[in-house]
């Protein structure tokens, strides 16, 4: 049994409904039940493990390394830390999984089994020689200790995937957290599957909202090729580009915010509903920039800049196919790693 795929098939009902047939969760933690259950499941999750494993599964909250430890590399190239997926029991995964179900939206718990799965497709494939692929070589950490009142983190990453979730109390974030995908693409039980595709398509319907003048702001003069505040960017910033909010009509306006909730909604209804209310508030300030074609298929690098957003969508020429290998990011630059948060 795969693990990945049976707790998929039951996590959209089982995060609601743990909320629904526990009601004493909706108190404590402020109004966030999912603090309450993420932090149980952590509990649950490290008792499982023998004490080696658990020495590598947790840091200190102060460790400032372990919390920047994230990347889009495969292993070969890039070492990560924690607890590695090939070496747990099937019940310590489904612990694990766990863990990010009840941290996680039902959307973004599965966005983030297909970016694992596609993983595992890409090592089917091959892959680049000398490089190791695949669902064995994610890592799960903590940094700090699983609390319901003070701040810490949970860490789920692997190649082509980092969520760095802090949580603190009745609050949380993911920023900063990385999704990508290669192959973007691929069959699955009969099905197509398509990790970031909501993300592609609802990019393209916005530019293609937009009219002549609006166009011509937000579509930039130059080629921009790779993400720029990617991994190892913590603390940089950039200028905006391209075209601020103000400048749309209000139904593009939302389209912008539905683009935003692809990278927001990953988190749970309480955090994400927070997220989207500051974003929403700073819409007129939020600026979307392109680079790149105007017709769906075709490989574009995009922006969506705001006062406590930062998401980026870039196509990768490495691996042939430019639209079959993506890179995102999303930060806060007021919040990345929960610094609002204090404890840092």
């Amino acid at each position: 049994m795969n693990p990945f795929r049976s707790l998929s098939a039951i996590v959209s009902a089982g995060a609601l409904g743990w909320t629904l047939l526990c009601p004493s969760l909706l108190q404590g933690a402020g109004s966030n039940p999912a603090t309450v259950r993420t932090v149980s499941a952590a509990k649950a999750f490290l008792a499982s493990l023998d004490e080696a494993k658990r020495a590598r599964a947790l840091f200190a909250y102060s460790d400032a390394r372990q919390r920047a430890n994230w990347s889009n590399l495969p292993t070969g190239i890039y070492q990560r830390a924690g607890v590695k997926w090939g070496e747990l029991t099937a019940a310590q995964k489904e612990a694990a999984l766990a863990v990010l179900a009840a941290s996680l939206s039902p959307m973004g718990y599965q966005k983030v089994l297909e970016i694992v799965e596609s993983d595992e497709v890409l090592k089917g494939e091959g892959g680049p020689g000398g490089l190791i692929f695949g669902k064995d070589e994610f890592y799960l950490s903590f940094v700090g200790t699983p609390s319901e009142t003070d701040p810490w983190m949970w860490q789920f990453g692997g190649h082509h995937l980092a969520i760095n979730a802090t949580i603190a109390g009745s609050r949380g974030v993911l920023t900063p957290s990385l999704t990508a995908t290669q192959p973007a693409t691929y069959q699955r039980n009969g099905k197509t599957v398509r990790p970031l595709g909501r993300e592609n398509d609802l990019a393209f319907k916005l530019v293609n909202a937009l009219n002549d003048e609006q166009r011509g702001s937000a579509v930039l003069k130059y080629k921009v090729a790779d993400l720029v505040l990617g991994p190892g960017q913590d603390g940089k910033t950039i200028a905006p580009e391209g075209i601020p909010g103000s400048r749309l009509t209000d139904e593009q306006k939302g389209m912008l915010l539905e683009l935003v909730r692809e990278w927001v909604g990953i988190d749970n209804e309480w955090n994400a509903a927070d997220r989207m209310a500051e974003i929403k508030a700073n819409i007129d300030n939020t600026w979307f920039a392109w680079s790149g074609p105007l017709t769906n298929g075709s490989p574009v690098y995009f922006r969506i800049q705001g006062p406590t957003v930062v998401i980026e969508y870039a196509p990768q020429k490495l691996g042939g196919n430019p639209v079959n290998h993506i890179h995102t990011i999303y930060r806060d630059p007021t919040n990345d790693y929960g610094r609002k948060f204090g404890g840092l």
